[in-house]
């Protein structure tokens, strides 16, 4: 088995999504299926994407650990004919009933009879539709009521509800991306209205899992949706002391929240309920009982109602549009680009690059400045035109092949602006008034459409609070490797906002002045956003 597992290259990897699952994670993905499952004397169970056949295995083992008389039949599938020969030996030496396919599941789900099985067990690929190809993708997107950016777990888990016996289970291991991104909404739509979740895993980044994602597990029954769903999450937490002896799977499993030592760093392990899991449109979570009630109470109006969220440039050609230094160039079309290393909670650093930027800032929108009167940038330009010209999408869009794919609104560089980078540990929400550009790896809102600049510094005191990160984790919680969080439009624009005209509203404003101007105290903003939100 570990033989095969090593000899995964990369490639394949990226192209297949084969990411074997460790046995340790098989067997508390098996425990819980177990915990869920009413026998007969006969137990089904399927994989889709067997693989060498770890997950058949472990629910086959815990099924006849929990209940030695009954008989297991396994049914494996999968792409690689030499995993699936693995798999295949290693349940005949253990005795076990099975049969194996060499293929695609997607396309063999139809041909299978409804209510086969009693289990569903899966790790199903790590794969963009959009690698298969655009016609492809369309396909699966087609065949399945899938919308957006989709992976091949979509198009998987929307055959498992028919497949699966009334009462029967699903054991899902997949990215946790599903819980908090709008694509996710795909799956949690199937889970909502086809499936009942009785136990989510959010196994964030413990690193239990060779994947460039993060993990989760969802159990789940072909049952009507009663009573609550176990929700329990896990990162780590740099500097925190562990509370318990327990293994980090022991602490899933506990009744209350604890820090765990794993892989020698501190982790930290919330348990509770799944909050409202009915509208697939909203990001899955932790329920946090009445505190976001009583933040949702005191709200004013969320950032999305205040201002547009726009995402910075994006060239599709940094290594020509973006220079530390620029020679033989008119200075009038090189603007200073904030990047996410610019930014910091309260106010922005000077720029340490630049771009070259073709358009008008008088003009509202998109409008490219006569090139004729800039030879040299225009003969720069041609220096490249090979590789600016191998963007056919912005011809094909009714471009000049020397545009910026994506230049936002060149009129409003120069006005005040909320940046945040699209990425980081904690929020680092800056209000800047130097007229610079902002970089597709940051995120802006301009005075122009917030109308006010107190209710930018209201924006910027409490997305930069202690509340406004609590309010990411329960609310969004798309959480990345190292604690690292990703701040974009369907999250922030979210976030809530007190009564300006309050008094605790204004108190705040006047300190995130004092901030953005380098003076004052970061510290007393977070009492004042709580006092502002009458917490």
């Amino acid at each position: 088995m570990a033989g095969r597992r090593e000899r995964v290259g990369a490639a394949e990897v990226k192209r297949h999504g084969k990411h074997y699952t460790p046995v340790g994670l098989a067997e508390f993905l098996a425990s819980g299926i177990v915990r869920n499952l009413a026998v007969a004397d006969v137990v089904r169970v399927l994989d889709p994407a067997c693989g060498d056949g770890e997950l058949l295995l472990a629910t086959a083992a815990a099924v006849v650990r929990r209940w030695p008389d009954v008989v297991v039949e396994l049914v494996g599938y999968d792409l690689d004919e030499e995993a699936v020969r693995l798999a295949e030996k290693r349940a005949t030496e253990r005795g076990l009933a099975s049969t194996w396919r060499v293929g695609d599941f997607i396309a063999a789900a139809a041909g299978l009879p409804a209510a086969s099985f009693d289990v569903i067990t899966t790790n199903p690929p790590y794969v963009r539709t959009q690698q298969l190809g655009a016609e492809a993708a369309r396909g699966l997107a087609r065949d399945h009521n899938l919308a957006g950016r989709i992976d091949l777990t979509h198009p998987f888990i929307s055959t498992f509800p028919r497949l699966l016996r009334a009462g029967g289970v699903m054991g899902l291991l997949c990215s946790n991306r599903f819980l908090s991104t709008r694509a996710g909404g795909n799956v949690r739509g199937v889970l909502a209205e086809s499936l009942s979740p009785v136990e989510l895993y959010d196994l964030g980044d413990t690193r239990l899992f060779t994947a460039a994602v993060l993990p989760a597990i969802v159990i789940a029954t072909k049952a009507p949706v009663t009573g609550k769903c176990r929700f329990a999450s896990a990162y780590r937490a740099e500097g925190a002391a562990p509370t318990s002896a327990d293994t980090l799977f022991q602490a899933l499993r506990a009744d209350g929240d604890s820090v765990v030592e794993h892989g020698g760093k501190p982790v930290t392990v919330r348990v509770g309920e799944l909050a409202d899991r009915l509208d697939a449109t909203q990001p899955w979570r932790l329920s946090s009982g009445g505190w976001l009630r009583q933040v949702g109470a005191a709200t004013w109006r969320t950032f999305g109602d205040v201002a547009r969220i726009r995402v910075g440039i994006k060239t599709t050609a940094d290594a020509v549009f973006i220079r530390d230094e620029w020679h033989g160039v008119e200075p009038e079309l090189v603007l200073p680009l904030l990047t996410h290393e610019d930014v910091e909670p309260w106010r922005i650093g000077r720029p340490r690059t630049s771009v070259l930027y073709p358009y008008d800032l008088a003009s509202i929108r998109r409008t490219l400045v006569d090139m004729a009167q800039f030879p040299q940038a225009m003969a720069y330009l041609e220096s490249h035109a090979e590789r600016l010209k191998g963007r056919k999408y912005v011809t094909a869009a009714g471009r000049a092949w020397w545009e910026i794919w994506v230049p936002q609104r060149p009129g409003l560089w120069g006005v005040p602006k909320v940046v945040f980078p699209d990425i980081s540990e904690r929020a680092r929400f800056a209000y800047d008034r130097s007229g610079a550009v902002v970089n597709g790896d940051c995120y802006w809102i301009s005075l122009a459409d917030i109308g006010d600049e107190r209710l930018a510094y209201l924006m910027v005191g409490v997305a930069n609070s202690a509340l406004g990160l609590r309010f990411y984790d329960e609310v969004c919680g798309n959480r990345l490797y190292s604690g690292r969080r990703r701040w974009i439009t369907q999250y922030v624009e979210r976030f809530p906002l007190p009564d300006p005209g309050t008094a605790a509203a204004q108190e705040i404003v006047d300190a995130v002045r004092e901030l953005v101007e380098g003076r004052g105290d970061p510290t007393v903003v977070d009492g004042l956003v709580e006092r502002a939100f009458g917490l």
